[in-house]
């Protein structure tokens, strides 16, 4: 599915040299401030530039030992602090001869937060969480600090990077509103079972790919990789004179130009006869129907006949969510265009255009990759009026290909977004490697979703690579789950998102991991569910059972082996000392078994201890079981506790994403 990309242009120049002053010579970067949290039980490192040649003191507030370094002549110094067990506030004063002084300063654990729109979403702005104004008020945590990294892109690697309110700010009603909404709720779990100061760093950017968030030396390693991290290499030499969005704006224009539904730049689908067009029940998306793998501009039309007494003031037309952009008519008559798949749209209708008897509506829609289409709810797609009146628009619509993207040249490659190899590493995470953490959170997935496969390789060499980059051993690094999302499937079908979840599953493999499952929380229209609590709190009991030593369950049953039976199929479970039983106490849903045919039914299933059998009247040989396994699964396992069971398969089938690069 195509996730819009977030723009933003700096001056590269500047970052080079972006340290922040601090009303003194010495200039230290933007992850040292006041209310700043170092790393406890550590030598941590501060750093920073000074007139070359100079002596830099450093004096801390929690020991009596003087520091020092000389600044090299680029002007550059590094000094290591032991750091003591948590505690504070303490000062730090820097000194080359004029006094420099931090104040406010914790002695704590500091997380790395990252990922793509997930973890990016805020409590309030466009995130609005669920209860977001109360958890807004209450987010009162003097010991929890906060670093919002701005956005940034760069073909090198930084020193520094840009942040928002002049740096570390404490957890209050003020900053908290626009921070991570996953992050801070982790930090709440984690400090309110154990007092513990903690500082987030919060780097994540909606929409991205985790190739972007990879070193170049890791990412090289890959084969499918190594072509585009020289391609940033060679564009840190090289200028162009045509802007990004210049050369997007002609390749638009020629997608305008070559659309059939256009004749000399002039509509000429907008109010076409369809007998000759073909049929799409909606809402889907055309892969899910009749146009697997193609990204393009498709048109679709529907007649609407309008009763002779409708009330003709107000009147909206409802299209749900599409995907990527769409201009709606309506006979013949343009009422609206909105760019972006996860957008609902309501246009509203003139009251003299729309006509007793039979009228005409025909949406452009235009997909540049990944899935395409109307794809919303049903009851979201319809006409209504002031009065309630309701004509609904689910069903059959008619539809024919205006251009397919494939017999054209490809869209620009994007030479300043972040959805590059390395770009995001360079400019929000390589600033930071020499800072001491206690670990990282992630989540992210969404985009490379349709490169399930691939993600297999590339995640666990991101967090290999982090680790390499800080060198702090295998520090923690606890991930999110792939929620749940999109059309509820009416039977067992393949999944791209499922095949992602299982790619995050197997990263579980590396030493230090933990993933948080929230296959049953998600939300079916929006691929930013609201519930972030719950995401939070779920990292959190990770961090708490793995980092903190507590004796607390963090996770759902996990799938451990399966014995066919017969006609049954019999799976047992590890992480089952809580028990299993079904969410809502009815029969256990989300499970399909196939037979040697590789035709998945869905399955009746009980559960007999630590074990579940799995059978189905239409399969008498099973071979194989699939448990959650779609985008949106509607599926109840879980443990006493509540966490649910992880998604998982039993077979080695080959998936719709091997081989996508």
């Amino acid at each position: 599915m195509s996730i819009p990309r977030l723009k933003s242009i700096y001056l590269i120049t500047l970052l080079l040299f972006s340290f922040q002053f601090l009303q003194a010579k010495i200039l230290l970067p933007s992850v040292f401030s006041d209310n700043m949290v170092l790393q406890q039980k550590t030598n941590a490192a501060i750093w920073g530039k000074a007139t070359a040649g100079k002596a830099v003191k450093i004096n801390v507030s929690w020991n009596k030992i003087n520091y020092g370094a000389i600044a090299d002549v680029n002007g550059n110094w590094k000094i290591k602090v032991a750091t003591p067990g948590y505690g504070g506030p303490y000062t730090i004063t820097i000194s080359d001869g004029e006094l420099l002084v931090l104040n406010n300063v914790l002695i704590g654990d500091v997380w790395i937060c990252s990922g793509q729109s997930n973890m990016e979403m805020p409590l309030a702005g466009w995130g609005k969480i669920s209860n977001y104004e109360k958890e807004i008020a209450d987010a009162k945590f003097p010991n929890i600090r906060l670093l919002q990294v701005e956005h940034i892109t760069s073909n090198v690697a930084l020193n520094d990077a840009k942040v928002t309110n002049n740096g570390w700010q404490e957890c209050s009603p003020k900053y908290i509103a626009e921070f991570s909404s996953t992050a801070y709720f982790f930090a709440r779990e984690v400090y309110q079972k154990t007092k513990i100061p903690i500082g987030l760093i919060h780097t994540s950017w909606g929409g991205t790919i985790a190739e972007a968030w990879t070193s170049a030396e890791s990412l090289k390693k890959m084969s499918d990789f190594s072509a585009a991290v020289d391609k940033i290499q060679q564009a840190a030499k090289n200028t162009s004179t045509t802007s990004y969005d210049e050369k997007v704006a002609s390749w638009v224009k020629m997608t305008t130009e070559k659309d059939s539904g256009y004749q000399a730049g002039q509509l000429k689908w907008a109010t076409a006869e369809t007998t000759d067009w073909k049929s799409m029940t909606l809402p889907t998306l055309w892969e899910e129907a009749a146009l697997k793998n193609f990204d393009g501009i498709l048109w679709f039309s529907r007649k609407v006949s309008v009763p002779e007494n409708w009330k003709t003031s107000g009147i909206k037309l409802n299209l749900g969510t599409i995907d990527d952009n769409d201009i709606t008519y309506v006979n013949g008559v343009k009422v609206g265009e909105t760019v972006g798949y996860n957008v609902g749209r309501s246009y509203t209708i003139p009251s003299d255009l729309l006509k007793p008897g039979e009228n005409i509506i025909t949406v452009r829609v235009f997909d540049s990759g990944g899935g395409g289409g109307i794809y919303g709810d049903a009851k979201d797609l319809n006409v209504i009026n002031n009065a309630g009146e309701k004509i609904s628009l689910a069903g059959d619509w008619k539809y024919k290909v205006g251009l397919n993207f494939n017999n054209i040249g490809p869209k620009p490659a994007d030479e300043s977004g972040p959805n590059r190899a390395t770009v995001l590493y360079n400019a929000m995470i390589h600033p930071f490697i020499q800072f001491s953490i206690k670990g990282a959170i992630w989540y992210q997935g969404e985009s490379n979703a349709d490169r399930a496969y691939q993600y297999r390789e590339l995640f666990p060499l991101m967090i290999k690579d982090w680790r390499q980059k800080w060198g702090q051993g295998d520090f923690p690094f606890y991930f999110v789950q792939l929620a749940n999302y999109m059309q509820v499937d009416n039977a067992p079908v393949e999944s791209a998102w499922a095949e992602l979840r299982e790619a995050q599953q197997k990263t579980l493999a590396l030493p230090n991991t933990g993933m948080a499952t929230i296959i049953d929380i998600g939300d079916a229209k929006d691929i930013h569910p609201k519930n972030k609590q719950e995401v939070g709190r779920r990292l959190g009991l990770i961090a708490l059972a793995k980092t903190y030593g507590q004796k607390n369950n963090y996770s759902g049953p996990v799938y451990q082996s399966a014995k066919v039976e017969g006609k049954q199929i019999r799976l047992t479970f590890s992480n089952t000392e809580n028990g299993l039983k079904a969410a809502d106490g009815a029969a256990l849903t989300g499970f399909a078994i196939a037979g040697a045919d590789k035709k998945f039914h869905w399955a009746k299933a009980s559960i007999l201890g630590n074990q579940v059998i799995v059978s189905s009247d239409q399969v008498a040989n099973p071979v194989a079981v699939r448990y959650a396994w779609g985008n949106n699964p509607v599926a109840n396992l879980i443990a006493n506790d509540g966490l649910p069971a992880s998604p998982f398969r039993t077979d080695t089938w080959q998936g719709i994403t091997f081989g996508k690069k």
